[in-house]
């Protein structure tokens, strides 16, 4: 309702990690993208640290929520919430919280890290909510809004930890229900392909780098993919990350056992509650399936390496079937025409939060950009070489085309020229400086926009 606390959960990478108030995983991307062997050494955690804070060198202080673009590379991007606030509906100063926490850690960590500072918060609010709601008919609750990652920890939070007895309504954008293809590959080291990209050396590289430290990261661990994500060339059958008969090769059985832990935790509550009675407050779940994302890690046919990932309908970085909330009991769902990245952005998020603010459903299918979208290479690639982008849409030199191209965090915009090859396909070659980089097409008549980040390493 209008008078609810709403209270923003920031998705993976959302957050700023900072020590003695420097952006430290900033310093570290960008020594990533310069191809520095020890890149992510300020960022790694302990070995075995489980549920638990970490402390001295390896704990980090969570900052404000990020405002440019950044990713990890093979695993996927954030674009910032430099809007955020509008895209909830412009609530009060006072009564928007973001919570800002370090991502590496345990979900089931943070989720205890929110239940007591949306208790503080929550109190701080209904002890003010008269000065400016005076006509209430009820006390404040909470509309707790998850971007991505943040809806598992949203989730947890409100079924594990007591965050039902406080909330009105969870909303989950773009939020990976049942995992991500591409956690297997990243922590199997093979998040970037060696037969594309920056080449095989480079792409070596990196993936041993991001292996090494993501295998102690709780998080991404968590993140790995709970549903039939693996096929196998030849055979027809969808296959667990836990089948025996054709492991992941280079997947720690350790990390499958956590991960499975932390689902089985989370279902097992679920169940519980749920042979008491309907959930106690409302869900929605903005998803969509118009950009192909990662949907299954594909293994050659004897098992013995990963060959591929295989391609499904989804937001560009969570697949359709990830993305559904079955948990629920229910049919959540918000269909959107968005990017995972972009869905905390006002054009995607602004409509449906104005409706449950004001107590009304959002509709079932929300508007978003129409016929059009961009195609990169997989990211990473190389500086000192061109790539090529494609763009997929209907008669876009009548609707006003414009492409732009920006490096992270810098306000100057490159345009880009795109050629048509063939009927509503067009193509352009981008060679750009090591730097996190975005490409924006925009159209009108109907209005429609597609953006997609990638990374340019050294090699």
């Amino acid at each position: 309702m209008e008078h609810d606390l709403v209270v923003f959960v920031p998705g993976f990478l959302g957050t700023r990690l900072c020590r003695d108030g420097r952006d430290v995983w900033a310093r570290c991307g960008e020594r990533l993208i310069g191809s520095e062997a020890a890149a992510l050494t300020e960022v790694a955690l302990p070995p075995g640290l489980g549920d638990a804070l970490p402390e001295g060198p390896f704990r980090l202080d969570a900052g404000a929520l990020l405002q440019v673009p950044d990713s990890v590379p093979g695993l996927l991007s954030c674009m910032g919430y430099p809007d955020v606030r509008a895209a909830l509906g412009d609530p009060l100063d006072a009564q928007f919280v973001p919570f800002g926490y370090d991502w590496r850690l345990s979900h089931r960590l943070v989720a205890r890290q929110l239940k007591a500072w949306v208790a503080r918060e929550l109190d701080r609010w209904r002890a003010e909510v008269g000065a400016y709601y005076p006509d209430r008919t009820d006390d404040p609750r909470v509309i707790l809004v998850c971007h991505a990652t943040g809806g598992l920890i949203g989730r947890h939070y409100l079924e594990c930890e007591g965050g039902r007895e406080t909330a009105r309504t969870l909303v989950t954008l773009g939020t990976p229900q049942q995992g991500l293809a591409q956690a297997a590959r990243l922590l199997a080291g093979h998040a970037v392909p060696g037969d594309a990209g920056p080449g095989a050396a480079v792409a070596a590289r990196l993936n041993e780098a991001l292996r090494d430290w993501a295998l102690n990261l709780p998080a991404v661990v968590e993140m790995l993919p709970v549903y039939p994500a693996v096929r196998v060339e030849g055979k027809s059958r969808e296959r667990q990350i836990t089948d025996n008969r054709y492991p992941v090769p280079g997947l720690p059985g350790d990390a499958v056992r956590e991960a499975l832990a932390f689902r089985e935790e989370f279902r097992s509550v679920c169940d519980e509650h749920r042979s008491v009675g309907p959930l106690p407050y409302t869900v929605h779940c903005l998803g969509s399936a118009d950009f192909p994302s990662p949907e299954a890690v594909v293994l050659s046919s004897d098992g013995s390496r990963i060959a591929d990932s295989l391609l499904g309908p989804g937001d560009g970085t969570v697949p359709r079937r990830s993305a559904v909330a079955d948990w629920t009991g229910a049919d959540p769902m918000l269909w959107t025409g968005f990017r995972n990245a972009d869905l905390a952005s006002g054009p995607a998020l602004r409509d449906a939060m104005l409706a449950i603010r004001a107590g009304r459903p959002p509709g079932g299918t929300l508007a978003g950009e129409e016929g059009i979208v961009l195609h990169f290479p997989r990211d990473p690639v190389a500086a000192g070489r061109p790539f090529v982008i494609e763009l997929l849409g209907h008669d876009l030199p009548r609707r006003n085309l414009r492409t732009f191209a920006w490096r992270s965090g810098r306000t100057d915009r490159l345009p880009v020229a795109f050629r048509q090859y063939e009927p509503d396909r067009y193509r352009a070659e981008l060679e750009v400086p090591p730097g996190r980089w975005v490409v924006e097409a925009l159209v009108d008549r109907p209005k429609g926009r597609d953006r997609r980040d990638v990374t340019v390493v050294a090699v």
